[in-house]
């Protein structure tokens, strides 16, 4: 049929052009490699809790740090990559997010070197969303994107699953600081691999005639579609990261250890990376509105009944918490076009990527607040009531969306 031929497999779109394949694997790495980088941090919170003495609103605070500074930086990136060029800016940040876990790891930090190293780190993991999908697009510029950037949204899963896995079985060999060094000196082969394997010169994107006509986002789907699902966006984003924030501390008061944390944690990313595929799938059957309503309200419940389970029956409901939990992204990016004319869809997913990502950055701050004064264990219950705010915000979206 047409419509398989506009769509061809990934081996179709790149076997006559090495270098796009180059670029595509060159951009997973660092992919896997920044959002690794970004959640290992939750393996580090009890850690850093008890070496610092640290509140859970100052340990919402550090995570903060570095995601509020990935989310607020992606356009200045952006614009310093069309000045000097995105695969030395990628190369750039990538070498900056690594040297500052290797600061951590080789140095004695204290509490000060500790937030600055990773806001530095946040700082050079912004470079990493805009740039790689960027050079991504370009270099697949065609009907084959949108199956090259399918791979590089998965490859993100991948790093969450292996890198913060990785160091919670390194801190079974070694101190934490060791593990945490070795992780940064991986990081920079990277940076040195994204300097030295990205081609140059990859051609510029095609951009509209002059005469395209030229709309605000929200039409043509209506004025407040966009702003809906942009805040059901940070409201899921924010219930992701206020789990993650909580659950170490949820599962070390079961009796886990360091490693069955990581374990924790790799069981959560292995079903979001389910999710987003099984969600994908889901909401191209059942429409945009039942698949959020049905994983919204499944995570919900994941989490109020999280806290009561034993250590191992926790263990068992975390992947399918996770599918639940990071599955209703896929489905909200996926719905962006459908709410903004084509001409401006590259500004609305700036804007979502700004927006989820930030609200990410501040929640655990605000989450935080709440364990100080309630403790773990009744504080993820209002992560629990902010997830089911999405379901109304849902119900008054659905007017705007192409639903079968």
């Amino acid at each position: 049929m047409a419509i398989a031929r506009t769509d061809p497999t990934l081996a179709e779109v790149t076997q006559h052009v090495p270098s796009r394949r180059r670029v595509l694997s060159v951009a997973c790495c660092a992919h896997a490699l920044h959002d690794g980088y970004t959640d290992l941090i939750y393996v580090l919170l009890p850690i850093w809790q008890t070496e610092f003495a640290l509140s859970y609103a100052a340990l919402g605070a550090l995570r903060m740090l570095y995601t509020g500074a990935m989310a607020s930086l992606q356009v200045p990136a952006s614009l310093l990559a069309a000045r000097i060029g995105a695969p030395l800016v990628l190369a750039l940040g990538t070498a900056l997010a690594a040297g500052a876990y290797l600061t951590i790891g080789l140095s004695s930090a204290g509490f000060v070197l500790l937030a600055a190293a990773l806001l530095a780190g946040g700082a050079g993991s912004s470079t990493q969303h805009p740039l790689a999908s960027a050079l991504i697009a370009r270099a697949y510029d065609g009907p084959g994107a949108r199956t090259a950037l399918g791979t590089y949204n998965f490859s993100g899963d991948l790093g969450k699953m292996a890198i913060p896995a990785a160091l919670a079985w390194l801190l079974v060999l070694m101190p934490w600081r060791s593990a945490l060094g070795l992780i940064g000196i991986i990081g920079l082969l990277v940076a040195a691999a994204v300097f030295l394997l990205l081609p140059r010169g990859i051609a510029a994107r095609h951009t509209p005639p002059k005469n395209a006509p030229h709309h605000a986002i929200g039409p043509p789907r209506g004025r407040f579609a966009f702003p809906l699902l942009l805040t059901i966006g940070i409201l899921d984003s924010g219930t992701r990261m206020g789990f993650l924030a909580f659950l170490p501390f949820i599962l070390r008061g079961k009796g886990a250890t360091a490693p069955i944390i990581g374990l924790a944690l790799t069981l959560v990313f292995a079903g979001g990376a389910a999710g987003k595929l099984a969600c994908g799938l889901l909401g191209a059957k059942f429409g945009v509105l039942r698949t959020v309503l049905l994983t919204e309200l499944a995570t919900a419940v994941g989490i109020v009944l999280l806290d009561p389970l034993p250590l191992n029956g926790a263990l068992a409901s975390l992947v399918l918490i996770g599918i639940a939990l990071n599955g209703t992204s896929s489905v909200l990016y996926g719905t962006v076009p459908e709410l903004v004319s084509p001409d401006r869809r590259e500004k609305a997913f700036s804007l979502f990527y700004t927006g989820t990502i930030g609200g990410g950055a501040i929640a655990p701050v605000m989450y935080g607040l709440a364990g100080d004064a309630l403790g773990p264990a009744h504080a993820i219950l209002v992560v629990a009531g902010v997830c089911l705010l999405t379901l109304p915000l849902a119900v008054a979206l659905a007017p705007s969306l192409r639903e079968r």
